[in-house]
């Protein structure tokens, strides 16, 4: 299946506001540092200028999304943790116990879980939790594919849905994150598929799979890719139908929502390699969404340089992460905050009496 143009996928983000991006950069230059001594910080701080449409742009409001779902593909082994993990995992974020809990919180940031396909029924409700389930779960894409049509284009809109739905007026940054068994193998599919990279290059050890068990996940995608291949009859599939063939119902979501941001005039600060899998899936359908994305970090998994690369970017932060959950995103909600506070509140060099350069 191919998206139609007049799908909602489809639609541009804003137009960016060059004139005020004009006049950043001048104030930048008026500001009692040497130029460019605050790197990236001027970068960002330009770019959120860009976005808001304002000399001195906010970073107050931040909306955290979690979207969390199981993957057929976890019947082959491909993790190191049972499947049960998701459910119990989701029930940790409702009750305030992980890594991306915490962050929020020291973020002062919102924080929604949504719950787009468990196999097993989560037995309990939060108050920042979301039913959006579409199936129990995907199918196993080694034998099939892991999504219908309707399933797949369900997804996308359950990120969509939640930007326009429950993400608040006034939001600044969104922060996706992500969670479900056996997503980094169905990420490294997708990206093999769009990029033409071996499954070899692109797969890691997840969630802390050994070398036998790297190799078998590995061995698994590329099984699933031969299948896909002899089933389709094309050697170049479209991005839609790769997203269908291998995804996560999560990562779909992940990827209507940074379509959806980035239309609503909301930038996104994108995690680690699932998360950037799920940009790149939204580039390709919407090739404008890349203005409206910032990279945090740079995580440990295998491919997530190559999937970097390919998008041209640079992130801004490498702690050697591999947790996923928006945690490297939320990490750097502190760091852009701080490049706005420094573009607003520093003085320029005739307010502080201070000789400019040459």
């Amino acid at each position: 299946m191919t998206l139609t143009t007049s799908a909602w996928h489809s639609l541009p983000p804003p137009a960016l506001d060059q004139q005020i991006r004009t006049r950043a950069l001048e104030h930048q230059a008026m500001l009692t540092k040497p130029p460019g001594a605050l790197g990236r910080l001027e970068q960002l701080a330009v770019q959120f200028a860009t976005w808001q449409g304002c000399l001195k742009p906010k970073c107050d409001e931040v909306a955290i999304a979690i979207f969390a779902g199981d993957h057929g593909i976890a019947n082959e082994g491909v993790s190191a943790f049972p499947q049960a993990v998701t459910v119990e995992m989701i029930r940790n974020f409702v009750n305030g116990g992980a890594a991306i809990n915490v962050l929020a919180k020291q973020a002062n940031a919102n924080l929604w879980i949504v719950n787009v396909g468990t196999v097993s029924p989560l037995g309990f409700e939060g108050e920042n939790l979301i039913d959006a389930t579409i199936a129990s779960g995907t199918q196993n894409f080694l034998v099939q594919p892991a999504m219908s049509e309707s399933e797949c284009l369900s997804a996308l809109d359950a990120g969509r849905r939640m930007i326009q739905d429950i993400v608040p007026p006034g939001t600044a940054l969104f922060v996706g994150g992500e969670m479900g068994i056996a997503n980094t193998t169905s990420a490294s599919a997708i990206a093999s598929l769009i990029l033409d990279v071996s499954p070899a290059q692109l797969t890691g050890a997840g969630t802390g799979l050994a070398e036998q068990g790297i190799a078998h996940k590995c061995k698994i995608i590329e099984q699933a890719i031969q299948r896909i291949k002899i089933s389709s009859q094309k050697s170049d599939l479209n991005t839609f139908e790769i997203l269908r063939q291998v995804g996560g119902f999560e990562i779909a979501a992940l990827c209507g929502a940074y379509i959806a941001a980035a239309q609503a005039g909301i930038p996104s600060a994108v995690d680690g390699f699932i998360a950037t899998v799920a940009a790149l899936v939204a580039v390709e359908l919407n090739p404008a969404v890349r203005d409206w994305l910032i990279f945090s970090h740079q995580s440990e998994e295998k491919g997530h340089q190559i999937v970097l690369a390919h998008l041209g970017v640079d992130p801004l932060l490498n702690l050697k992460m591999r947790l996923g959950e928006g945690s490297g995103a939320a990490l750097a909600i502190s760091v852009i905050r701080s490049a706005l506070a420094l573009h607003a509140e520093m003085a320029t060099f005739e307010e502080a009496a201070v000789s400019n350069q040459k």
